[in-house]
Order: C-alpha cells, then structure tokens, then sequence
C-alpha cells in the first residue's frame, strides 16, 4: 500500500511540472499569390517525436496551441506541394502572430501583414496585453552580466534592484518578496544555476497570473535549454548558412 501511495505522488508530482510548463501558441493567415485565403492548408510543426498541427479554416487563418517555448520551423503543406522553414520563436505564456504567409510550394516564406513598434529585444506583449522581459538563450549569451543571476534580473528592468546583501527588491514589495520557477518548479532561491543552461529567461514585476500568484513581489520563470533547443538551434544556423539540413 506504501508503495502505491508513494507512485501516486510521483505520477501526481510529474503532471503538476508538465502543467506548469512554459507554453505558446503561433497563429497566422495562410494565402495564395492572389491573395486569397488557403482552405484546410495543414499547418505543423515537428519537435523530435511530437508534432503539433492544425489546418486552415475558411479565412485560411490557424492557431497551433499548447506548444513548449523555443524557437521552431515551421510548415504549411497543400495537396501535394509543402513550404517549409518558415521560422517561428514561440514565447513563454505568449503567442507569435506570423501575419499573412504567401504559400509558395517549395520555397521560404513571404510575409505581410502587421507592423508592430516596439523594442522587441526588451518588452514583448504576453496574451496580447500584458509587457514582460524576457531574454532569449542568444540574449542572455551576449550579457556582459550573464554569470550572475542576480544582475542580470536586475538588467531587465529597473523595476528591481539588488540591495548590498544581495537581495532582489522589486518596486512596491518587501526585500526578497519572490520566487523563482525553474522549469515549472517554484523555488525561493535560484541557487547557482549556470547561464549556458537557461534557454530563455522571462521577468514579472507585476500583474502576475493566477498561477504564479503566492507572492506579492514578482516573479522569474527560467526554462533550461533541452536537447531539441541545441538540434534547433544548428538546424537554424544551417539554413541561415545555405546549407542542406
């Protein structure tokens, strides 16, 4: 009976962290040379294993939802004729809006549509209204502070600050009032987690969501690079270098 209790907790423990896992959604509108709307186009991308996919709806608009945060390649195939390596940088908790994607079998994409002004490297528009920092893993390499934590917290917003015992403060909360979730695990200390292993580092200094909401203060999501973020990343320098992959 001990036994079972305690595989329970594991099981209940391992689909708490896979809830708590940083996700996005990439959202665009599919057309042809004529500008007209491509119907029930099958739009997807493949993660290792795992593929996440949808089709077109009469407006030749999709949304695949639910995917892990990183950067992806994305496909649109059509019949018999398929557009791939269309580029895609999924946030956390947030969505990437591709626009309009001239559907040109066999070749790269072409995009139109939005113009968006804003500092893409520090604010990003998280649910479509809420401003978060985040930094991405080629971010936070390029850091002149990227072998303290604490600072480099502190260099995404000057919402914080770190006091001379090294604490973090952030505007309108006690000193430490924190927390930190390390893939999807909340922790009240960062410890000494190394630069080269955080894929992407995102920064809530207020309007927390629900999920995060035991603090006061604010809160550091940090999500660790995997496997496929490395296989990614490669795959992306080949294409930028005009090489087969």
């Amino acid at each position: 009976m001990k036994k079972l209790i305690m595989i329970a907790a594991v099981l209940l423990s391992a689909g708490q962290l896979v809830a708590q896992q940083a996700l996005g959604d990439v959202m665009g509108v599919v057309v042809d040379d004529k500008q007209q709307p491509v119907y029930q186009a099958h739009v997807f991308i493949d993660d290792g294993m795992n593929r996440y996919q949808v089709k077109t709806d009469t407006k030749g608009k999709f949304k695949i939802a639910a995917i892990p945060a990183g950067s992806y390649m994305l496909n649109i195939r059509q019949l018999e004729d398929t557009m791939s390596h269309i580029a895609v940088r999924v946030p956390m908790n947030g969505f990437d809006n591709l626009g309009e994607i001239e559907f040109i079998g066999g070749y790269s994409q072409v995009l139109k549509g939005m113009i968006v002004s804003a500092d893409l490297d520090r604010v990003r528009l998280i649910n479509g209204n809420l401003p978060v920092v985040e930094l991405t893993a080629e971010q936070i390499a390029r850091s002149p502070v990227k072998f303290d934590i604490k600072q480099m917290i502190t260099s995404m917003s000057s919402d914080v600050r770190q006091t001379e015992d090294g604490e973090l403060v952030f505007r309108g909360a006690r000193k430490g009032d924190m927390i930190y979730i390390i893939d999807g695990v909340k922790t009240r200390n960062a410890g000494s987690v190394p630069s080269v292993s955080i894929g992407r580092m995102q920064l809530y200094t207020g309007g927390l969501p629900a999920k995060y909401g035991d603090t006061l203060g604010g809160v550091v999501v940090m999500e660790s690079k995997s496997y496929f973020d490395l296989y990614r990343a490669w795959q992306s320098a080949q294409l930028k270098a005009g090489k087969d992959i």
